[in-house]
């Protein structure tokens, strides 16, 4: 018997990356909050590489804690090393990478959940949702417990119909031999959800005392490292390292000699994997002409033995997968603590989702994360963040957050979801961004906190503490503009020293600080500043003298797309009234039903001249309405 449990404002239906940032940012936004989890001891667990950050995803976990959320925090307070990645290139490529202490992670993120107040944790299998005149209203678990709510949110990432493969074994399950959500994916398919099947991997873990690292490369972490977050203050300085080992053409035999046993060949395997993420056999068919492949050793934390094989994801059989490992230098009497496998889970076609997360045609559903067909923890946990901003915005009669692709890499990746869809497991790149020079790692805060503190998800405190950084920033550009630094042979050499040429005339220091070779260290001892600026501050004057030409071109394309972004379209446009549209057009546009002209312009299958014609259409005020839906 069906019995009612309570009821709340926000309802979160897991506790992975993207359901913790969920429910601390609908908290936040003042929603009373019940986050439903199959098991409370897996909060943010990591099911697959231990790791936080890198390319494009760095920026966004820098982006998240620029709006209120958890993970730049957590990540700041448990990892075991941290990496600035792309240090000798510009700006717009610079990212963290942070090995996380898996066990230690879980532990601090569900600590900071269980301090809100507003935030209900209860462990439990949600089985159906309760839709009553097509609104959904809350969740039925397995025990029969009904939950109510004005919004809920799905954030059930690979368990949904989850299965683990290896070799010719597959069996029902979610991530680390976790219970999979069957009867949930089943009431999706009845309530006309649009599934599709897709597949990512793990690798085997070692035992750390079988590995001969004096084989290996070390890969240390930065001397002084950086941080996710901008509240962070103290580093964390005994760092564990990393170690690089290689396959080689014996372990490329073995793979070759045993591809008829691998799910992915052996047909076993039908969902679409991971085009930036493949397996180690999937590399050696695609790459033959490689004669090795890079191999990571990464520690999962300081009090465990095992070790992550980064860059070895398979789904061969167990036995297999020990020959391969002892053909590596380094592992050649490793021991397999835990095998690698395959999973293959259900996920929803992200164009059934408006930009908010919103399901179209379901009002009060969102769903976050893994399920929307993303890979990734960092991509979780944006959508989660954006998916809880809206769905307590919902609840409580508050105006919905939606980024545009200028103002965050969630922007992109979001717009990419709900414009475009996908056909495998998305992930961010920097290079998805057209605008990455403007969403760089260093100016997340810059862009994102004044909204995250309208919102209510950024402290007075912290905001004040933005504030006069941004102050500063700018009084040291104005003081910049007025010193003037004079030729001299003791500076000509500086300058040849770095690369550059001597001064045959005086120049503001904000001028010289313009060129390529000089940096902001070297202006301050030309030309110091009477009080000591925090590194942040002195990294934001450089890279806003010194990139100012390009932020401004990138700028001025942002306002030229803005006039497309800004031209709304009528949710219920009727596109086949709309003569001239190309039937791909108006078959494309009625499945998306994008909210803007720009929306429309980047849908696959729209091309120039049906944006013209839609402009037209629009600007001529008389808009036909499609007909409701029976």
């Amino acid at each position: 018997m069906i019995y009612d449990a309570g009821h709340y404002d926000v309802i979160v239906i897991g506790a992975g990356h993207a359901g913790v940032e969920a429910a601390n940012a609908a908290v936040k936004r003042g929603a009373k909050t019940l986050m439903l989890s199959l098991n409370l001891d897996m909060v943010a667990f990591m099911p697959c590489n231990p790791s936080i950050g890198g390319p494009a995803k760095g920026v966004v976990v820098r982006e998240i804690d620029a709006l209120g959320g958890l993970m730049g925090k957590v990540i700041d307070k448990t990892y075991i090393q941290m990496r600035m990645l792309n240090t000798g290139k510009g700006p717009a490529v610079r990212a963290l990478r942070a090995q996380a202490d898996k066990p230690l992670y879980i532990q601090e993120m569900k600590h900071q959940l269980e301090q809100l107040d507003l935030l209900t944790m209860r462990q439990a299998m949600v089985e159906r949702l309760i839709i009553e005149d097509g609104i959904c209203k809350g969740v039925i678990t397995e025990t029969k417990a009904a939950y109510y709510a004005k919004s809920v949110i799905i954030t059930t990432g690979t368990f949904m119909r989850g299965s683990v493969i290896i070799g010719d074994l597959s069996y029902q399950s979610g991530p680390n031999n976790q219970r999979p959500s069957i009867k949930l994916s089943e009431h999706l398919e009845e309530l006309g959800f649009d599934l599709v099947r897709f597949k990512t991997g793990t690798p085997p873990r070692v035992n750390a005392k079988t590995i001969d690292y004096s084989k290996t490369e070390i890969q240390p972490g930065d001397e002084e490292p950086s941080h996710f977050s901008y509240e962070t203050k103290e580093a964390i300085l005994d760092q564990i390292p990393c170690w690089l080992t290689y396959t080689n053409e014996q372990t490329h035999q073995i793979i070759n000699d045993n591809l008829g046993l691998s799910a992915m060949y052996s047909g076993m395997i039908k969902g679409t994997g991971p085009r930036y993420c493949p397996s180690i056999e999937d590399k050696v068919v695609r790459f033959h002409d490689k004669p090795r492949h890079q191999i990571f050793l990464e520690p999962e934390g300081r009090n465990t033995e095992e070790v992550y094989v980064q860059g070895f994801s398979t789904s061969l059989p167990e036995f297999v997968q020990h020959d391969m490992l002892r053909t590596i230098a380094g592992l050649e009497n490793s021991e397999i603590m835990r095998p690698g496998y395959a999973i293959e889970y259900d996920a929803v076609v992200p164009t059934q989702l408006w930009p908010t997360l919103e399901v179209k045609n379901i009002p009060g559903l969102f769903t976050a994360g893994q399920i929307n067909g993303t890979s990734g923890y960092e991509e979780a946990a944006g959508q989660g963040l954006m998916a809880g901003i809206n769905a307590a915005a919902r609840a409580l009669n508050l105006e919905p957050l939606i980024l545009d692709r200028s103002q965050a890499y969630i922007g992109v990746l979001i717009d990419d979801l709900v414009t475009k869809g996908t056909n495998e497991p998305y992930r961010l790149l920097t290079s998805r961004a057209e605008y990455r020079l403007l969403l760089r790692h260093d100016n997340a805060d810059i862009r994102l906190t004044e909204i995250g503190y309208n919102l209510g998800l950024i402290s007075e405190e912290r905001y004040q503490m933005f504030e006069q950084k941004l102050a500063s920033i700018e009084q040291e550009k104005q003081r910049l503009a007025k010193v003037t630094i004079k030729p001299s042979a003791e500076l000509d050499q500086l300058l040849m020293d770095a690369g550059g040429t001597g001064l045959k005339e005086p120049i503001k220091a904000l001028d010289l600080l313009k060129r390529p070779e000089v940096s902001y260290g070297l202006i301050n001892q030309l030309a110091s500043s009477e009080q000591d600026l925090p590194n942040d501050v002195q990294e934001q004057v450089e890279i806003q003298i010194k990139y100012q030409g390009y932020i401004d071109k990138a700028k001025q394309q942002v306002e030229r797309m803005q006039k497309m972004e800004n031209k709304s379209i009528p949710e219920n446009i009727d596109y086949d009234a709309i003569s001239g549209l190309a039937t791909e057009a108006k078959q494309k546009l009625k499945k998306v039903r994008p909210l803007s002209v720009g929306q429309a312009s980047r849908i696959s299958g729209v091309n120039p001249a049906d944006i013209s014609i839609l402009l037209v259409y629009i600007e001529q005020g008389q808009i036909a309405k499609r007909p409701k839906e029976a």
